[in-house]
């Protein structure tokens, strides 16, 4: 019946689906030399996406016992609108806080659909050589934010960065909606979970798991689903980039 059979996507006539079992085939080389376990899989909009989350071992250690277990995502479209992607995805154990690397810092590989397509896959498993680098590097990153302390003023800034104002100065709904996701992730910075511990309380990365923590889990969405989705492809996701990225640029004025 045709229910039964949705339509995903119009594609181009160059377009080469990527079956599920090729998608996950792809970390089976890396199970195999247990360099990572299959932890979750899963579908989004009805079959549009799908995914499946790898861990690594050896969490990253922040600092003291605050420790970040390390993840490989997967995602695959089947409705032509994205590449497959496979994104480096720490996960802070203390409030399961999703910490997903930007884009531009170059560790999330882009397999895009196209008659080569198998041939990007055996790249893309070249390129999984650089992980572990891509890890230690986020890991010194993370360890040097325990070592900038913000004051409400600096805080404030960070916060005016992440969440900047409305293109419309006039726009009512959408400037509440900047103040209200500034003063959440305010909170969680103060009180969120694990920011209190010796080493975090009122530093960077305190700051910078506020947003995460908001993003992640107090901000509200209709279903389980759109949650994930946000947190991990959409505007939460973006959120969570900016934010990292922000830390970064912070650090290095910091340094300087």
């Amino acid at each position: 019946a045709k229910e039964d059979c949705p339509v995903l996507g119009v594609v181009h006539k160059s377009y080469t689906p990527l079956q599920n079992k090729e998608a996950f085939g792809f970390f089976d080389p890396i199970v195999g030399e247990k360099a990572a376990v299959y932890h979750t899989a899963g579908v989004l909009r009805d079959g549009e996406r799908i995914w499946l989350l790898a861990k690594l071992p050896e969490p990253i250690v922040v600092v003291g016992d605050d420790v970040a277990d390390k993840y490989l995502l997967l995602s695959n479209s089947h409705d032509g609108k994205s590449a497959v992607q496979i994104k480096f995805t720490p996960v802070r154990v203390v409030c399961n806080n999703t910490l997903t690397l930007a884009l531009s810092d170059g560790p999330t590989i882009r397999v895009v659909h196209g008659r080569n397509m198998q041939e990007q896959l055996r790249e893309a498993r070249r390129v999984l050589g650089i992980v572990e680098k891509g890890f230690k590097n986020l890991a010194t990153a993370f360890q040097a934010m325990c070592k900038v302390s913000l004051d409400s003023a600096k805080l404030d800034e960070y916060l005016a960065a992440v969440y900047p104002a409305p293109n419309d100065p006039d726009d009512p709904k959408a400037a509440k909606r900047v103040q209200e996701n500034r003063q959440w992730s305010r909170y969680f910075f103060e009180q969120g979970a694990g920011n209190n511990r010796r080493g975090v309380q009122g530093t960077l990365w305190a700051a910078y798991n506020g947003v995460t923590e908001w993003v992640d889990h107090r901000k509200l969405k209709r279903t389980d689903e759109r949650r994930l989705e946000s947190v991990w492809f959409g505007d939460g996701y973006f959120v969570k980039a900016r934010a990292l990225r922000i830390a970064r640029a912070t650090l290095g004025a910091a340094a300087s």
